[in-house]
């Protein structure tokens, strides 16, 4: 299991892989709120959160803690970074995958 990932791959998982999309992919509870995405956090249990489609980030405003893709997957699924990308990277767009 490798313990590198290239900047390409990586960029690539953090972009490309919609955070709504893989909210839903995981049946994570989510709401839409006034035209806004909404997602619980995984770390305080609060709905105060939003997405911003313009970064692919997530926010919770109540703890105040950033997500990316990587780092939804590590919350939710409870597991290191090492396996949230392997699990995100066979969800990346239909594109060959890039050389690690």
């Amino acid at each position: 299991m490798p313990k590198y990932f290239s900047r390409q791959l990586l960029y690539r998982l953090r972009n490309e892989i919609e955070l709504p999309a893989l909210l839903m992919q995981l049946e994570w509870p989510h709401k839409d709120r006034a035209g806004r995405f909404c997602f619980l956090c995984p770390a305080c249990g609060d709905f105060l959160t939003a997405t911003n489609p313009r970064t692919n980030l997530g926010r919770c405003f109540s703890c105040e803690r950033n997500y990316n893709t990587i780092d939804l997957v590590m919350a939710i699924e409870q597991c290191d970074f090492v396996a949230a990308v392997q699990f995100l990277e066979s969800r990346l767009p239909n594109t060959p995958p890039m050389p690690r």
